[in-house]
């Protein structure tokens, strides 16, 4: 196992239910570390570079009008193996294949409105950090 560190987002659909503190608190449970955290309201153009790969695809408009409606809290998290365990948090991103017990199980609406987003790699982890924060922003 080795020590990583990850982008979390608590899309706008968190925060506007008051979900925050529940779903932190589901990585720190897990022994994962905060290393920066901040609440914004993301605009189009960060939408667009976050979500880089999916703006061909025919339902990026839908996702950029939900990415972008209010703001989320986005997170640097570290720990051992951080991407694999917070995916396993996450759980599914499509409704049909979300299981009860994962923050996208318990509290996902669709799959377009799940809640949270999660690096799927140390590559994108690092490309996503850097979109959302700047090295003296992280602890």
């Amino acid at each position: 196992m080795s020590k990583e560190r990850t982008l979390i987002l608590l899309k706008p659909d968190a925060v506007s239910r008051g979900l925050v503190g529940k779903l932190i608190s589901r990585y720190e449970n897990k022994g994962l570390r905060i290393c920066a955290m901040k609440m914004i309201k993301v605009s189009p153009e960060l939408a667009r570079k976050h979500y880089i790969a999916h703006i061909h695809k025919p339902f990026y408009p839908e996702l950029e009008a939900y990415i972008t409606r209010d703001r989320l809290v986005a997170l640097v998290i570290e720990g051992e193996s951080a991407i694999a365990v917070t995916r396993a948090i996450n759980g599914a991103t499509k409704l049909e294949q979300m299981i009860p017990g994962t923050i996208r199980g318990d509290y996902a609406a669709s799959t377009t409105e799940n809640v949270v987003h999660g690096s799927d790699s140390p590559e994108n982890a690092k490309y996503e950090i850097g979109n959302f924060f700047t090295s003296e922003e992280i602890y």
